[in-house]
């Protein structure tokens, strides 16, 4: 049985719900419907994944740098960061398979000890939110299976020094802004500041992160 763990915005329930239908064995924990993270494990018991979604900004506190503007931070919700970030270290240890999308990413690096760019002018246009595509360029050794002539990439802030492990493995030609990356020897990590739940091409993603899941 496959048992992830997450936290997901309503907003975005919709996207990922037709993925999760097409995994009949899998089991879904939405820890934004959990009570509030305490003490104790963060991750439900027996969990086999985690998969980190999109969402506002993460709060100041967590961040590991410093935040010389606070208005640059957006809609933040420490409750779920305090989740995010421990459910993330929980995983790094167990070894879990680990899928981060857009703010998931963000989280990803800050919890290996990387920075993030906090605000980046025109990568989160109003008018383009779900169909901004960007062209992105990759690393020779990406695998064939995570390379996408363009991404849907919508987000005001984006990696800048990676955490520990991290490796690049796909960027925006433009302004170099990185869009995907994955961390070395370690059984699964996958990052990725694009939002591939909202759409089919990007089908590989999910059916790797889910077959790995299900071995778990």
């Amino acid at each position: 049985m496959s048992k992830v763990a997450t936290w997901i915005r309503e907003v975005d329930e919709p996207f990922f719900s037709r993925w999760f239908l097409d995994e009949p064995d899998l089991t879904v924990t939405n820890a934004r419907h959990l009570p509030a993270c305490g003490e104790g494990a963060a991750l439900p018991e027996a969990t086999t994944g985690l998969l980190l979604s999109g969402g506002p900004d993460i709060a100041a506190e967590f961040l590991r740098q410093l935040v010389p503007d606070p208005t640059v931070i957006e809609e933040a919700q420490p409750e779920r960061d305090r989740w995010e970030f421990a459910a993330t270290a929980e995983a790094l240890e167990r070894g879990l398979p680990i899928f981060a999308i857009c703010k998931g990413v963000q989280v990803l690096n800050v919890a290996l000890g990387g920075t993030l760019h906090l605000d980046i002018p025109g990568h989160n246009d109003p008018a383009l939110r779900l169909n901004n595509l960007q062209r992105v360029e990759y690393a020779v050794e990406t695998p064939a299976n995570t390379r996408f002539e363009r991404v849907n990439s919508s987000h005001h802030q984006a990696l800048d020094r990676l955490g520990d492990g991290l490796t690049v493995e796909a960027w925006t030609p433009g302004d170099g802004i990185i869009e995907q990356v994955r961390r070395r020897h370690y059984p699964y990590c996958l990052g990725v500041q694009y939002h591939p739940e909202r759409h089919a091409q990007y089908a590989p993603l999910f059916r790797e992160f889910f077959d790995l899941v299900a071995h778990r």
